[in-house]
């Protein structure tokens, strides 16, 4: 669909090629949560959550036509026929749930052709988007897709999970399946890499926010950064910590080589970075290779990323008055 009469809202977005954003996870994330302020935040009318539809798939088909669609998503497993034939607990886990939500999907897809055709933005939500099995592919010409996997570490999952199940009143069930939830989470992560499909760590609301904006508005730049080892912790606070941006991919061009070494890294999450330069400088040998590669390369092409112009250049310009950008 093109738009041909250069129709656009108060944010510049173009009418004739609308917002489609799905955002995944486990039970227990926070996704519902991520959406809702993600809607506000983009001013946008539709927002559905897959359990609605999961009701009324199964009111249409009957739980002896489809028991795990009958089931929830975290013990749908328990209804697979033949489970000898799965390797592992969690392979079956996982089997069960995708099987459940394969009978959530077609109405999902069938969901966004209409916000398509309305030219309606929409965001949807729910443990039912399943990378690899929602085709996303057949929307592309015609809508702007962002697809999200949220993930979490088992700690604060757990957290989550427990507080989530107490204030829906349904704790003591959904307490029980914690690890077959954790399976799934596991499970949707490697169906996300496997799809190329966005992956964010829930963080507080804020952060996480940020992150899922600095994808759908983001704005890029690439630096040529001469920082030492020794600084990179203080590049990584600037970028990440300071203003939420992300670390996208690292160009080393290594004298005597005619290829340069490339290294994508998408990294935005603050304990992942931390936990990077903590395991530098407690590793000398890492510390040592790292610091060899910096030597054989007179700068370093960073590809830097963040929710919004304003934040990039904020990124830049503390990263110059620090002088570890490369003035040409």
């Amino acid at each position: 669909m093109t738009n041909e009469n250069n129709e656009f809202d108060k944010t510049g977005r173009d009418y004739r090629k609308p917002y489609v954003i799905l955002i995944g996870s486990a039970s227990g994330i926070g996704k519902s949560t991520i959406a809702a302020e993600l809607a506000k935040t983009l001013n946008i009318k539709h927002l559905i959550e897959s359990d609605f539809i999961r009701a009324v798939v199964r009111g249409i088909i009957g739980k002896e036509y489809a028991p795990t669609l009958h089931s929830s998503s975290y013990d749908a497993y328990k209804n697979i026929r033949n489970k000898n034939r799965y390797n592992s607990y969690n392979d079956l886990v996982s089997a069960g749930f995708d099987d459940h939500a394969s009978y959530v999907i077609p109405a999902l897809e069938k969901i966004i052709q209409r916000a398509i055709t309305d030219y309606d933005d929409i965001i949807i939500e729910g443990v039912h988007l399943v990378p690899g099995l929602i085709n996303i592919d057949q929307f592309k010409n015609y809508a702007n897709i962002y697809f999200f996997i949220l993930s979490s570490d088992e700690e604060s999952h757990k957290e989550r999970f427990v507080k989530r199940a107490i204030q829906i009143h349904r704790g003591g069930k959904q307490l029980d399946y914690f690890k077959e939830n954790r399976i799934i989470h596991d499970h949707l992560l490697n169906q996300a890499r496997e799809n190329d499909v966005n992956i964010i760590t829930a963080e507080a609301i804020d952060k996480t926010l940020e992150n899922i904006l600095s994808t759908i508005n983001k704005s890029c730049t690439t630096l040529k950064l001469t920082n030492t080892v020794e600084q990179l912790e203080d590049v990584i606070d600037i970028i990440i910590n300071q203003n939420n941006g992300t670390l996208e991919k690292i160009t080393y061009n290594i004298k005597g080589f005619k290829e340069p070494l490339v290294r994508s890294i998408n990294v935005s999450d603050k304990k992942a970075a931390n936990a990077f330069i903590k395991n530098i400088n407690e590793d000398n040998d890492k510390k040592e290779y790292l610091t060899e590669l910096y030597k054989l390369s007179e700068f370093r092409k960073t590809t830097i990323c963040a929710s919004n112009r304003e934040k990039l250049n904020n990124i830049i310009k503390e990263l110059s008055k620090k002088g570890y950008v490369l003035n040409e």
